[in-house]
């Protein structure tokens, strides 16, 4: 789904002139249709999420890829893992050892995966801020998953991430998903859940696994009500 100028000022809660103005300033991804402006939902989420912008979660409706599992983030996590002390002197070097972190299908390549995410980091950082970012590819490149994988890895040596903030990074929530469904659904939740105090707290913290989880599970269910 295509959106309008007006359908993003609804999501976005911002005028359309607010709209107008950060396509003059080129600061937000769009295209021009037949002299109208539109906006692909998954890089405006993308964009959105990168620069701490609220965005309705109607966002997530309208998708024709209704048959996919979507789980929780808690479950998507206990999928993907939590790990300490990952190394890496550069973006690259610290994506390639979260991709062979990974708990992947042998037949999957990492590699390509690799090159996908640093094909989106080209595009802006994905720095959330506080230390912490959400890698992932710009479009699901995975599809021969059942649903979404998220996980999180502490840093041995925080590293210069062109965050927002500008602070060095050292904690990434990575995320692969095998739908636009799931893709969407998923970088949601995870930009949701890092706004809770408590969470920022525990992974500020680098606290126990469990900790980590109890407490996004809570913030999720925030979420739900």
């Amino acid at each position: 789904m295509q959106l309008s100028v007006k359908d993003l000022s609804k999501l976005l809660n911002v005028t359309e002139r607010t709209i107008y103005r950060w396509i003059k300033q080129q600061s937000i991804p769009v295209y021009r249709i037949h002299d109208q402006y539109r906006f692909n939902r998954i890089e405006i989420l993308d964009w959105a999420t990168t620069q701490k912008i609220y965005i309705s979660q109607e966002i997530l409706q309208d998708d024709a890829e209704n048959n996919c599992t979507i789980l929780s983030l808690t479950e998507t996590i206990k999928k993907g893992g939590i790990y300490y002390r990952v190394e890496g002197k550069d973006k690259k070097m610290l994506l390639n050892s979260v991709v062979n972190l990974l708990n992947l299908p042998e037949d999957v390549n990492r590699e390509s995966l690799l090159n996908a995410m640093l094909i989106r980091e080209e595009l802006g950082s994905t720095g959330f801020g506080d230390g912490i970012a959400i890698p992932h590819a710009r479009y699901p490149v995975v599809t021969h998953i059942p649903s979404a994988i998220v996980s999180i890895c502490f840093l041995d040596k925080p590293i210069d991430y062109g965050a927002i903030d500008g602070k060095p990074v050292n904690c990434l929530f990575t995320l692969i998903s095998p739908t636009v469904r799931g893709h969407l659904n998923m970088l949601s939740r995870v930009a949701f859940v890092l706004k809770n105090k408590n969470v920022k707290n525990a992974i500020v913290n680098q606290m126990s696994r469990k900790v980590i989880l109890n407490e996004i599970e809570k913030a999720e269910q925030s979420l739900g009500k």
